[in-house]
């Protein structure tokens, strides 16, 4: 029997959330957003919700269930080189923040922060909705509507944990003029997607910044980090950086000890992301074709190219993907607020040499999960197979298949997730008993049984 994803608790229970929030903005009184230890920020449905036509919006809206492309591929100012598999592109440079300030404390250059702040000071942007570490719980993430720049500057620095930014859209919509979004390449595709379900979001839809992203770690993925680097009582955090303050910079906590004293651990990129982090990457990330923001404005990520000296300055690499980006971008650099060096397009693959073969693998994963019965997002515009066909290898071919199989079983892909909430610890008890209890049992997926709703995040 082929499973079937009618509604957004049933997105949540198949494992195609994206964790963006956007449900719950567009339906505040039947969905909220919790933290689910081991996969991601979850909707949370109310048990008997306010039936209306915001709940099929929500569905029309949602990035886990769909992706779709609107711009015109025949742009002749789009690079056609790069289109297929890398989304519209305009212009690719290489530049930092004007603010020394700022360009150490983002993880490769703060060209996201620069453009932000500018947009605030001097480009008429009424505020800036982006992610923050929560003051509580330094481990979690909480949306925030910034209007200056200390607020800005607080929150630089990658977060590699779950995060809901769609969920403060209303602070844009509500806004007394234009306003900048900053999210992960599904948070801004659910924002663009949406904006074209509601014009008073689009009018104040001032700018679109995307991050390039490998992936969204699970709050599970944070505490096994912060257990390595000897911080076995989250609950004692001061602060946590999974980045910047250099380039890449280090994951970065500071914690109390039981005298009350305050100590400092920190693990390189490599071992926070590529040893711990990386391997706890919710379900989703791994059927996603976008990880460089093709719905964004503007997109930026880190140009690894080429080697980066531990003493380097940050850099980002900046891909303009719509004429108002272009605009916006050049008036932050006559500003003074980034500093750009123009480059050949060709540098955005360069800089990101594995993803073309991340998107191959998705069209043999997706491919999979159609064949098998198991729910799967529907892409529209978003081409695959030529990168599948060209840049992976026959056994790299194969194992998008087999290894797909695996983690269905594994995942347990065919069943329905009961998506429990987790409640942190703020002070005092440690947590495991919460982390038990994140493995929730597995249901029939269409199973009348309710999804238990206890705690909150």
């Amino acid at each position: 029997m082929r499973l079937k994803v009618l509604n957004i608790d049933d997105v949540a229970a198949a494992q195609l959330c994206t964790g963006c929030g956007v449900c719950s903005y567009i339906s505040p009184d039947e969905i909220e957003m919790v933290d689910v230890l081991g996969h991601g920020r979850r909707p949370r449905v109310a048990a008997n919700p306010p039936r209306d036509a915001r709940s099929d919006e929500a569905m029309q809206a949602c990035p886990g269930v769909a992706l779709e492309h609107t711009f015109d591929a025949a742009d002749p100012e789009l690079d056609a080189s790069l289109t297929a598999e890398w989304g519209p592109v305009l212009e690719v440079w290489e530049g930092y923040a004007g603010d020394q300030a700022i360009r150490h404390a983002g993880s490769s250059g703060g060209a996201a922060t620069a453009l932000a702040l500018f947009g605030i000071e001097q480009g008429e942007m009424k505020g800036v909705l982006h992610t923050a570490a929560r003051d509580d719980v330094p481990y979690l993430n909480k949306t925030v509507f910034s209007t200056h720049r200390d607020q800005l500057l607080a929150a630089t620095g990658s977060r590699y944990a779950p995060a809901s930014p769609c969920d403060g859209l209303s602070h844009i919509e509500q806004a007394d003029g234009p306003c900048v979004f900053i999210g992960k390449p599904c948070d801004v595709a659910a924002t663009q997607q949406t904006a074209r379900l509601r014009p008073a979001l689009a009018e104040r839809l001032g700018l679109t910044i995307g991050f390039f992203c490998a992936g969204t770690p699970s709050t599970q993925g944070t505490l096994e980090m912060l257990k390595s680097m000897g911080v076995d009582h989250p609950e004692q955090l001061v602060s946590l950086r999974y980045r910047g303050n250099g380039w890449p910079g280090r994951a970065t906590a500071e914690f109390r000890t039981p005298n009350g004293e305050r100590e400092t651990r920190q693990l390189t990129y490599g071992q926070s992301w590529g040893g711990i982090l990386q391997k706890h990457r919710q379900w989703r990330c791994y059927i996603c074709p976008d990880h460089t923001g093709e719905f964004a404005d503007i997109a930026v990520g880190d140009p690894w190219y080429r080697g980066v000296p531990d003493d380097e300055p940050g850099r980002s690499l900046i891909v303009v993907r719509t004429r108002r980006g272009r605009a916006y971008l050049q008036a932050a650099a006559k500003a003074g607020y980034i500093t750009l060096e123009r480059q050949d397009a060709q540098l955005l693959p360069a800089s990101q040499p594995n993803l073309l073969q991340t998107r191959g693998n998705v069209w043999g994963r997706v491919q999979t999960l159609r064949w098998l019965g198991v729910p799967a997002p529907r892409f529209v515009r978003l081409p695959m197979f030529g990168a599948w066909w060209s840049a992976l290898t026959w056994k790299q071919k194969a194992q998008s298949f087999l290894g797909t199989m695996k983690r269905i079983v594994r995942r347990g892909l065919r069943r329905r997730t009961a998506m429990m909430p987790f409640t942190p610890t703020v002070a005092g008890a440690g947590q495991h008993a919460a982390a038990e209890q994140a493995d929730a049992s597995l249901l029939p997926m269409g199973s009348a049984d309710a999804v238990e709703r206890k705690g909150n995040a």
